[in-house]
């Protein structure tokens, strides 16, 4: 639990209480390689930290397979807009290495914020940051070509290109695997 009180401590302080409170509605969890730690269809019940591993939140349209984000290691992950509305996810979370995962129960979490203000804080502080990160991917998309899309990428996960697989990093980019050879040929 340790790493994950010390990824909350990045965005606000929390008393022992706080701390001992979200330990008690939390688990760790082992999740194998390429396995779906939340299918397609489902609804977010649950925030991920991820204390080892790398994850991605993917959909399809088309029968094609995209990938819309990573999340790596001393990060969360979750499905925002069925954890906050309540209805099924048409995007799954998958786990693209073997990986260690802190599940934190959402309810259990909500029902906290009236008797610890600090966690309301802090979760406040997450969400917000989460949805300035995904406005600048959406900005990015509309405004940055592939190939500052792709040194960008290299800039934030440098190892991401051993860790994913290029199919889905492609895909990440808005772009096709050959696009991806070709600008990464030009590295």
């Amino acid at each position: 639990m340790e790493e994950l009180f010390e990824y909350l401590a990045r965005y606000s302080p929390l008393s022992e209480g706080s701390k001992r409170a979200i330990a008690k509605i939390s688990q760790e969890l082992h999740i194998r390689k390429n396995s779906d730690l939340q299918p397609i269809g489902h609804t977010c019940k649950t925030i991920y930290f991820l204390k080892k591993g790398i994850a991605r939140i993917y959909y399809f349209k088309d029968d094609v397979d995209i990938t819309e984000s990573f999340s790596f290691e001393g990060h969360i992950v979750v499905r925002y807009e069925s954890l906050f509305t309540g209805k099924p996810s048409k995007k799954g979370i998958q786990m693209l290495e073997d990986s260690d995962v802190i599940a934190i129960n959402a309810s259990g979490l909500f029902k906290l914020y009236d008797r610890h203000r600090d966690i309301e804080r802090l979760f406040r502080n997450i969400f917000e940051a989460a949805l300035i990160d995904q406005v600048n991917r959406i900005e990015s998309l509309q405004f940055h070509t592939a190939d500052e899309r792709y040194k960008a990428l290299i800039k934030d996960a440098p190892d991401i290109i051993k860790r994913a697989p290029l199919k889905y990093i492609a895909s990440y980019l808005g772009i096709t695997p050959v696009s991806l050879s070709r600008i990464r040929s030009l590295r």
